[in-house]
């Protein structure tokens, strides 16, 4: 046999293998805050039966912050053809990011219908972020983690994707797509 077709049946060997389940982290409870269009958000309602994929940015930023968001718009526009998937960016300086700001970020970032922004109280961001989504302590300093997290529809945390390396765009596409397809 030829070297060419043993290669060719190692790889139709291995797409034929069915991928292990994403792992569970943990689970995230309803949390309520106030998203870019001045409305009241409820996690519990809004996120209900959904995928949804998280992160925790500032507009102000000047580090990893527009990279993210441009990596979420990125998340957003290859899987427009899912419709019921939703991308969560939550401030870690909501005395800054206000509604008003967030929605002028939201607009420069061309964040569609499914893309909230959310702010709120500064110990419920942190409570979030350091305890429900596992992102690592909060000093009270303008930090926050370079990683989103894909959410499935049963609020369980199911991977996080450190946005610094490359292939991190395409794998939480490929799990959010596996995610879409489980009942």
């Amino acid at each position: 046999m030829s070297r060419a077709f043993l290669l060719s049946l190692a790889f139709l060997s291995a797409c034929a293998r069915p991928s292990p389940p994403l792992e569970i982290f943990g689970t995230v409870p309803g949390f309520q805050l106030t998203s870019h269009k001045n409305a009241s958000f409820d996690s519990a309602l809004e996120l209900k039966g959904r995928v949804w994929v998280a992160n925790f940015i500032f507009t102000n930023c000047t580090g990893p912050c527009p990279r993210m968001s441009s990596q979420m718009r990125q998340v957003q526009d290859a899987a427009k053809d899912l419709t019921g998937l939703r991308l969560v960016s939550i401030t870690v300086d909501p005395v800054r990011d206000t509604p008003q700001v967030l929605a002028e970020y939201a607009k420069r970032q061309h964040a569609g219908d499914r893309w909230l922004f959310l702010t709120g109280e500064q110990a419920d961001l942190h409570h979030l972020k350091r305890n429900v989504f596992l992102l690592g302590n909060v000093d009270g300093q303008l930090n926050h983690s370079t990683r989103f997290v894909l959410v499935d529809r049963q609020a369980r945390i199911r991977g996080y994707y450190d946005t610094s390396e490359p292939d991190s765009i395409a794998r939480i596409l490929s799990d959010i797509r596996r995610l879409e397809k489980e009942t």
